[in-house]
């Protein structure tokens, strides 16, 4: 990824008054990835840190992100569904150039679970998180992706969200919450279009994390490997659509 700036959010908590020490001095890329503290995220964090990048990680409990800091990557607090942290985030990152948004923050339930089983504060919870969280954090970070070179969001979302793929129903909550981050993805690519970004839905695949379980087919590490191939090679023809990890495109 020579000549891109990528920027890398991280939750994490941190004690009042006291910033994070930042110890990664790459004058590298800047990347922002939410929700860096684990799983697919902290896979992100560490290929990218590795490579030279300067990170920015946000973790909503930093404390608890001690792989994270193990990088010597910078870390962030940030609760994506919380306006008040998101707005402190974006004043963390003043006025900064961002080249790359990475919105990897969210959650998973509902699985399996038939409408009248549904669990609507569960449902909601979900969509914050996973929908409503990165409107929230591309808005703010807004500013500073104008700013950077790439201009590029990458909007981590799921095959559970494609509507003409639905033909099982079930996952309530969780299918719909990634439907709407795809419509999202869709809206900023067609108005940011004549400003030059690049804005895209990947799915990772079925991965071994957290969500995904001990029994999916990737390793984190393998998935990012995939995606950031795909990144690798993106460009303003590629804005508005879902790709999977290898860069397949996948239907609405």
């Amino acid at each position: 990824m020579n000549n891109i700036a990528i920027v890398v959010a991280v939750v994490v908590t941190c004690v009042v008054g006291q910033p994070e020490p930042v110890t990664n001095t790459s004058a590298g890329p800047t990347v922002v990835i939410t929700g860096a503290n684990r799983g697919l995220g902290l896979a992100f964090a560490r290929r990218f840190s590795a490579d030279g990048f300067q990170v920015i990680g946000t973790a909503r409990q930093p404390l608890k992100a001690v792989e994270l800091r193990a990088m010597g990557v910078r870390i962030e607090q940030l609760d994506v569904t919380d306006a008040e942290s998101v707005r402190r985030f974006g004043e963390a990152i003043g006025d900064a150039s961002v080249d790359i948004l990475i919105n990897n923050a969210g959650i998973g339930g509902g699985w399996g679970r038939r409408l009248k089983d549904v669990d609507i504060d569960e449902a909601e919870r979900i969509l914050q998180v996973n929908c409503l969280g990165p409107m929230r954090v591309t808005q703010v970070l807004l500013p500073a992706l104008h700013k950077g070179d790439r201009k590029l969001i990458v909007n981590i979302t799921s095959m559970l969200g494609s509507i003409e793929r639905n033909t099982r129903g079930g996952s309530y909550g969780y299918r719909e919450s990634k439907a709407a981050l795809n419509m999202f993805t869709r809206s900023i690519a067609a108005e940011l279009e004549p400003h030059g970004f690049t804005c895209i839905a990947i799915n990772p695949g079925w991965v071994k994390t957290d969500m995904g379980g001990p029994d999916a087919r990737m390793t984190p590490d393998e998935s990012i490997d995939a995606m950031v191939k795909v990144i690798e090679g993106l460009s303003t023809e590629h804005s508005g659509y879902f790709y999977s990890h290898g860069g397949d495109l996948v239907p609405w």
